[in-house]
């Protein structure tokens, strides 16, 4: 299977996953930077797709990224964590989204569920307003936050000066 046709832009996602509703599919939104995949990453995105049918993940930009993680990141460019994270059989779809937040996609895709992972709670998810006007459940999802690509990014910077 060629994963680039889970990638899709917005305006070509929303009537899919409006198709997939009307057939009854529960659809799941998870998001996320996914710049270096870890096992944490792959854990998330199961326990999501546990929630419903179809899982979209969005995929920040890596405008985006920068402004959320900082300077020198993402490691990787977008189209490349994109192919990565659309290899995974959980994944049914991945949108690239330039804001920090999935505000915007929560309104125009209006999924069943809003998967966030265990370093969220329900109090804490920055769109948990639109997503209980939208009728959004959010779920919490995923190991326990015991893996970071922060964490990862400074083993390998530690491991390089040995």
């Amino acid at each position: 299977m060629d994963t680039r046709n889970k990638i899709l832009p917005l305006e070509q996602l929303a009537p899919e996953v409006a198709k997939r509703k009307n057939r009854g599919e529960r659809i799941v939104l998870a998001n996320g930077c996914f710049d270096v995949l870890h096992v944490g990453h792959a854990r998330y995105l199961e326990a999501a797709r546990s929630e419903g049918d179809v899982l979209i993940v969005a995929l920040n930009s890596d405008k985006s990224v920068q402004s959320l993680k900082g300077e020198g990141r993402p490691i990787l460019p977008a189209d490349a964590r994109a192919r990565l994270v659309a290899s995974l059989a959980a994944v049914s779809y991945v949108v690239i989204f330039e804001e920090t937040d999935v505000t915007r996609l929560l309104s125009t895709l209006r999924p069943d569920v809003h998967a966030k992972g265990t370093d969220y709670t329900i109090e804490t998810v920055p769109e948990r307003d639109t997503a209980t006007r939208l009728g959004v459940r959010i779920a919490i999802v995923g190991d326990p936050k015991q893996h970071s690509t922060r964490d990862l990014l400074a083993r390998l910077r530690m491991l390089s000066h040995v």
